[in-house]
């Protein structure tokens, strides 16, 4: 399958976007990955590379590879698998902490300045 044939399966936004263009970080994260998976040796996982690229749209070439994206605080180290393609790196990096609903915190409600601290 070649690229154009590849670029038409993805999403508006990523078609847009490839067909403005890969800009020069992109292209540099890709040379980067190309190289470690060159340097690996065979059977082994390639080296992580890291990136503050969240916006990277994964591509087939990618697969493979282990690549550390940064959260914001830490890099998460993601091995790129075939179903990845097409989405962006940060789907597999979250900025956040999920919220976990339980009870009402201090301050939430006025009926909470009713709970007794312990």
């Amino acid at each position: 399958m070649g690229n154009e044939e590849l670029v038409n399966l993805f999403h508006a936004r990523a078609r847009r976007r490839f067909r403005r263009g890969l800009k020069r970080k992109p292209l540099a994260l890709m040379k980067k990955l190309r190289k470690a998976k060159r340097e690996a040796e065979e059977g082994e996982k390639p080296e992580a590379v890291r990136t503050h690229l969240r916006n990277m749209i994964i591509v087939p070439e990618m697969i493979g590879s282990v690549i550390g994206v940064y959260n914001g605080r830490v890099f998460n180290q993601i091995e790129i698998k075939p179903e990845m393609i097409g989405h962006y790196l940060a789907e597999f990096s979250l900025s956040y902490k999920p919220v976990k609903h339980g009870r009402p915190g201090i301050g939430a409600t006025h009926s909470s300045r009713f709970i007794p601290l312990k």
